[in-house]
Order: C-alpha cells, then sequence, then structure tokens
C-alpha cells in the first residue's frame, strides 16, 4: 500500500452518533501527524455536541450527540476546522521509559526471536531498547500501544498457538511489530520481556499511561530493580520517567 495522504479527508459515516475522518490510506507518520492535529485541535477547540474523538492508523473518529449536532452541520464545521490544520504546530512529543526485563520467565521466547533473526538474546535486546517507538494508537485491550518503528533485523511471526492468558505488562513481537500487553488476557506475540509498570488504570485520569502521538523507549533493568518498582508503584511511590523529544 502507497503511503498516501490525502488532499482533503473523506468523510464517512459510522452509525448514528459517530463520523469517520479518513487522511490516507497507509500507516505512515505523515498521516498520523495530520490525525494528531486534528484531534487537538478538537480537543482544544471543542465543538458542542462532540463527546469523544479516537485516533487510529488512518483515520480519526469522531463521536456526537446528534441531539445537540446533525451530521450534516458536524461535517461543515469538521470540514472547516481541517482547512486550517496546515499552520497548525503540534508540541514536542512525550517519550515515556518503559523499564523491562528482558528474557527468563519474563521473556520466555527471547531465545525464538534470536534463533529466528540469527542474532543472540543480547543482541535482539541491545536492538530492541535503541528505539523511540511512535504510539500510532491504543486498542486490542484498553491500553494497549500500536507501534512504529520495530528495526526488520528483529521482526519474527506469531507464535504458531497462542497463549491463552499473558500476564500483563509482557513485551512482544509480532511480524514487524513490539507491543506491551496492558492486562492479562490471551494473545500469540513473541513474549521478549517484561514491564512493571501500570500501563491501563481504571481508577485514575486518564486511564491509560500512554497516548497516541507519545512515544516510547524501552530501558533493561535486572530482576531487582523490576521488584523494586513493583513495591514503589503498590506504595504510591513510583513516577514513570516522561520527556520530550
Amino acid at each position: 500500500m502507497h503511503n498516501e495522504l490525502y488532499i482533503k479527508a473523506r468523510y464517512l459515516p459510522a452509525g448514528d452518533r459517530a463520523m469517520i475522518i479518513e487522511f490516507g490510506n497507509a500507516i505512515s507518520e505523515k498521516i498520523h501527524t495530520k490525525i494528531l492535529a486534528m484531534k487537538t485541535t478538537l480537543m482544544e477547540n471543542p465543538v458542542a455536541g462532540v463527546t469523544e474523538v479516537v485516533p487510529t492508523y488512518r483515520s480519526l473518529m469522531v463521536y456526537y450527540d446528534p441531539l445537540i449536532i446533525t451530521w450534516t452541520r458536524l461535517h461543515a464545521e469538521l470540514k472547516r476546522i481541517e482547512a486550517g490544520l496546515n499552520g497548525f504546530s503540534l508540541p514536542k512529543a512525550r517519550v515515556v521509559e518503559i523499564p523491562t526485563v528482558y528474557g527468563g520467565d519474563f521473556g520466555p521466547d527471547l531465545a525464538t526471536v534470536a534463533e529466528h533473526c540469527c542474532l543472540t538474546m543480547e543482541e535482539v535486546i541491545a536492538v530492541h531498547s535503541e528505539t523511540n517507538y511512535l504510539i500510532y494508537m491504543l486498542g486490542f485491550t484498553p491500553g494497549f500501544p500500536y507501534l512504529g518503528g520495530l528495526p526488520e533485523i528483529i521482526a519474527t511471526p506469531r507464535r504458531a498457538i497462542p497463549r491463552s492468558v499473558i500476564p500483563a505488562g509482557s513485551v512482544g513481537i509480532a511480524g514487524k511489530q513490539t507491543g506491551i500487553y496492558p492486562i492479562a488476557s490471551p494473545g500469540g506475540w513473541q513474549l521478549i520481556g517484561r514491564t512493571p509498570l501500570i500501563l491501563f488504570n481504571p481508577n485514575v485520569v486518564p486511564p491509560t499511561l500512554l497516548q497516541p502521538g507519545d512515544y516510547l523507549r524501552f530501558r533493561q533493568i535486572c530482576d531487582t530493580e523490576y521488584r523494586l518498582i513493583v513495591e514503589q508503584i503498590a506504595a504510591g511511590q513510583y513516577k514513570p520517567i516522561v520527556y520530550r523529544q
């Protein structure tokens, strides 16, 4: 699929309470930047009747209350906003550091990934932790980040037989993607490590640690530091490392 940003977005109905704004036909940072610009503008300058905006790889879902604003009126308002995006500048992106224990019980598929890629396990860890990964969107389970930027050298197919339960915080690789399971769930990704961070907590605002438009960077830690961070989180004493790139 070509890396194509539409000259003008496509506006598509999604039931009677949502509208899809489609910005392109590929997964790319250029399209993602346009989506974030539209989302940020809507958040900073709310349109009456719009209840939620949800970014995806190449589109933005806009939920609205039809008793407050009609589809036609919303369409016109969103097109007006889109026309002004060319002069919009996004703030510097956040980078969230993800402390991760690689291998062993925390990453039982690390050796499989290394063998598939003809690398040592140490080389896989070094490659995996040297990149800032762009978060395109959240989905699958609450807070699950869909990331771009996995180096081709460590791309590995999914497991032939998925696991019925994967522990929360597990870091995995599936094809050309890497990601983190925020909650315990089934899955078929190759597990190479685990982070002690809590990516989804419904009792805080916002409930997800990561947001579309953020970057994350994995940092290798040992078992001892993992347990220490777990204790600090439980005591409310741990603050994730976040900085601007």
